[in-house]
Order: C-alpha cells, then sequence, then structure tokens
C-alpha cells in the first residue's frame, strides 16, 4: 500500500531550506508519526508518552539532554505536547545544539500548554497534517495512480462531472459513512475504531492537561455539536441546554478548535445591516470521527441528515486542499438575515466565488447572484465534487 501523503514533499524540504526546528501539529491518529518515521527514517525517535523518556527532557538540562541524544544528527520527539513547558525544551536544543535537526509531533496542547512560545520565535516552523484527503485516500487504496486535489480547480472552472472506472457513489458513500482516519484503511471493525478513539482518545490529552474541568459536560457538548453540523452556534441556546455558563461553553469550543476536532466556518459580509456577520458555524474535521460520536454510521442515502454529513465533507475537504496547496482563498458561508444562504465561499483580493452544496444536483441562490453581480457560482453536488 502507498502511504504518500500531499505533505510529504514540503516536509522533506523542510531541512534543505531552512534550520529550524519541525513541528508537526495534528489531531490523534491522523498519521503524524507514521508519516515522519517514513520521511525521516534515521532520526532517534523518542516518545515521550514514556515516563523514563519524559523525565528526561523535564530536566530542559543541556549536559542531560546530550547524555541522552550523543551525536544524534536528528531526532523525532513524538507527543510534545505532554512536556510541561515544550517550548522550553525545543529552544534549549535549538540553541545549544545547533547540529541537531528537530521535528516534533502534538496535538493542539502543544500551542494550548506552550507557556514560552515567545521564545519559539524564529526557532520553529508549524505544519498541520489532517484526516485523509478523499484524493490521498483513492490513492492509497489504490483506486487512483496518483494523489489529486481538483476541488478548487473544478470549482474555478465549473466542473460537471464524468464517468469513471470504478463507483464513485458506493466509495463516497463509504467515506460519508466512517471518515477519512488513515488507520480505517486496514480496520476490519471501522465502528469499534471509531468509537474508541471517539470516547477515550479525543479526550486523552484535554483531560490529562488539565484543560477542562468536566469531562461530562464537554461529552455533552461535543455531542451536542455533532447534532449541529452546519448550524449557526447559538452559545446561549447550548448554556441553557447544557447547564454550564456561556463563558465555559466557549472555552471548551475553542479547547476542541485547537485539537483538531472541530472549525468554525465565519461568514461573509458586505452589508452587516441585512447579512449575518459574526455568528459562526460549526464543522467537523473528519465525518467519521462525527459519526461516532453521536453513534450512527447508516448510510446517507437512508438518514436525515445525509446533507449536512455531505456539506461538511466538502468543506472540510476544499480547507485541506486549501492548507496544503497554499492557495490563496479564505473560507466562510453567506446568510442573509431573511433567511437566503450560500453554503460556501471562497474570496481572494481578486475572485469571490459563491457555492452551493447538495448531494443531488440543485439550484444556486438569486438572492447571492444579485447581491453580488460581479461573483462566480457553482453547485457542488456527489457528481462534480472530485
Amino acid at each position: 500500500m502507498h502511504l504518500d501523503r500531499i505533505l510529504d514533499e514540503k516536509l522533506k524540504k523542510h531541512f534543505k531550506e531552512n534550520k529550524q526546528a519541525l513541528v508537526l501539529l495534528g489531531a490523534r491518529q491522523v498519521g503524524k508519526s507514521t508519516l515522519l518515521k517514513r520521511l525521516f527514517p534515521n532520526a532517534n525517535y523518542l516518545l515521550l508518552d514514556l515516563e523514563e523518556t519524559r523525565k528526561i527532557f523535564e530536566t530542559y538540562n543541556l549536559a542531560t539532554y546530550q547524555n541522552l541524544l550523543g551525536k544524534e544528527k536528528q531526532i523525532i520527539l513524538d507527543e510534545i505536547h505532554l512536556l510541561s513547558d515544550p517550548g522550553r525544551a525545543i529552544k534549549v536544543m535549538y540553541d545549544l545544539l545547533p547540529n541537531l535537526q528537530i521535528i516534533a509531533t502534538g496535538s493542539s496542547s502543544f500551542h494550548i500548554k506552550n507557556k514560552a512560545s515567545e521564545s519559539l520565535a524564529g526557532r520553529k516552523f508549524e505544519y498541520n497534517l489532517y484526516p485523509l484527503t478523499f484524493g490521498e485516500y483513492l490513492f492509497q487504496m489504490g483506486i487512483e495512480d496518483k494523489i489529486y486535489t481538483p476541488l478548487i480547480e473544478n470549482i474555478q472552472n465549473n466542473y460537471t462531472g464524468k464517468e469513471r472506472l470504478y463507483n464513485m457513489e458506493e466509495i463516497l458513500e463509504h467515506v460519508l459513512s466512517y471518515g477519512l482516519y488513515p488507520a480505517l484503511l486496514n480496520m476490519s471493525d471501522k465502528k469499534k475504531y471509531l468509537n474508541e478513539l471517539s470516547s477515550s482518545a479525543v479526550f486523552k490529552d484535554i483531560v490529562e492537561l488539565n484543560l477542562i474541568d468536566n469531562k461530562a459536560k464537554a461529552g455533552e457538548l461535543l455531542k451536542l455539536l455533532a447534532y449541529q453540523i452546519g448550524n449557526l452556534i447559538d452559545y446561549s441556546e447550548i448554556s441553557s441546554k447544557l447547564s454550564i455558563d456561556r463563558r465555559t461553553v466557549a472555552r471548551y469550543i475553542e479547547i476542541f478548535e485547537q485539537s483538531y476536532l472541530i472549525y468554525r466556518l465565519y461568514p461573509y459580509s458586505s452589508n452587516p445591516r441585512r447579512e449575518i456577520s459574526k455568528s459562526a458555524k460549526i464543522y467537523f474535521w473528519d465525518v467519521g470521527l462525527r459519526n461516532a460520536i453521536i453513534n450512527n454510521f447508516d448510510s446517507v442515502s437512508i438518514r436525515g441528515d445525509g446533507g449536512a454529513i455531505f456539506e461538511n465533507f466538502v468543506i472540510s475537504e476544499i480547507k485541506k486542499e486549501i492548507y496544503y496547496l497554499d492557495l490563496d482563498y479564505e473560507v466562510r458561508y453567506w446568510r442573509l438575515k431573511a433567511g437566503s444562504e450560500v453554503d460556501l465561499v471562497l474570496l481572494n483580493n481578486s475572485e469571490l466565488i459563491g457555492c452551493e452544496i447538495k448531494v443531488r444536483k440543485g439550484k444556486f441562490s438569486k438572492s447571492f447572484s444579485s447581491r453580488f453581480p460581479h461573483s462566480n457560482t457553482h453547485v457542488i453536488s456527489s457528481d462534480n465534487f472530485f
């Protein structure tokens, strides 16, 4: 099986172009360690989940580090967020071991917990890794012969779809049920894997690092958000439903977002009096994990939230593609206070593209087209998204 990822080339070139530490961030189980071990096979791999190793790095002492590392040229520090001060550890090695190439992985707690982040200015480059893209999935499964990244180009060219040698509908239905975590490709019991991931690994870092003081309420909140994908976040309503204060709701959502579980999509507005200009929508980075959280893996063809799942999937794919390819687009949605809405807006200094996302073909909002006559519009469906 081919394990290539879109991010490979960027990471392989990192130390040819930079001396700064390479820090790879992403949720648990998205393939960070596998990718780095494959790209840097000669690096000394150190797992900070092991207490003995972690204690050594918790000394933040050069002599102790030298005793462990010897004349190593390259190291991978896996799960560096488990250190009490990951930034300090990187700073000591970067400043005092100039011939050492430092590679580290972390969940978002690396960001949240890093008390010395200012000391890392100029000492690290961060890269994000997400669950597989649909193109990576097709390539790793041997369905396509290379990794394709066609989503933005298809939107720009108003692509209408084409016949394929494989059953796209069947593959898409599978992905919309189980998502794109890499381990699933070789997993016979996909439901069990995703249920365990959603119930334990998801909260492991967050709870261990005391970022959340009420695990039960955090779980309820994540489940509530999973039921509301594509909807506007109403902090007051959530606060009332869960009997926790509004600030706690906002803080937990921020933690989930920085942990690469969810993201917020913000509105595009040129007229705040008539258009929604502040309220964000919630989406999950992986629809399989989202389905596990609500314990529903039914086929999207027979469930009421199938359209919302497809919308979530498409927007996540577009966000991944924009990030990996360094494309100059902001990703927003558009909605009038009167109710007219466009699921996705892509914009930069020269373009404004409105996209409706429908499982089957549909019509585009006349309100958006009349309000922005110079914009391009496109309907994304299961027939033409890839």
